[in-house]
């Protein structure tokens, strides 16, 4: 694994599960909510967005974390594994919830209340994003990893043999 991204419905722990897997692994993490979203709570235009993502796909060794639907596609053509956190909705919105009120690494500001209009965006995850995203995801089933984790343990048990296969191949060495 040299270029992973990670997928899934705001609030999934995509964020979270990046920074384990980067801990894990030593690979550099970049946050598309960073590279969309400003301090003043303004957004990058498209094409700030789309030149800084395609500098990041150009590198060689890197974890993506975020969903942005209309850039999926190059992401999946320049990734060689997916992890996909496909939860259910009442874990995504407690997610949500968990995260209010504290410093996050992934995103400029910090979030102190709900905002309906995100919650609905989450709540509609499935009938608008899932469907594409699962049609994608056939597509490069063929040449990626693909890796669907359907409850925040298997996330876990993954990163747990990987840190175990990673303490192994230390001591071998």
């Amino acid at each position: 694994m040299e270029r992973a991204i990670i997928i899934g419905n705001s609030g999934a722990g995509k964020s979270t599960f990046a920074r384990a897997l980067r801990d894990v692994t030593g690979l550099p993490l970049h946050y598309l909510d960073r590279l969309w979203h400003r301090a003043d709570k303004t957004t990058a235009t498209r094409e700030e967005f789309d030149l800084r993502l395609g500098e990041l796909l150009a590198g060689e060794r890197w974890i993506i974390d975020g969903n942005y639907r209309r850039t999926l596609e190059p992401r999946l053509a320049a990734c060689d594994t997916v992890f996909f956190l496909d939860y259910p909705l009442e874990v995504c919105l407690a997610g949500v919830e968990a995260r209010r009120n504290t410093v996050r690494e992934d995103m400029p500001w910090i979030e102190t209340q709900e905002d309906p209009e995100f919650t609905a965006w989450i709540r509609d995850f499935a009938r608008r994003d899932l469907p594409e995203m699962e049609a994608l995801l056939d597509r490069y089933r063929a040449s990626r990893k693909i890796l669907r984790f359907q409850s925040r343990e298997e996330g876990q048990k993954y990163l747990a043999l990987l840190q175990e296969s990673r303490d192994k191949q230390t001591l071998l060495k």
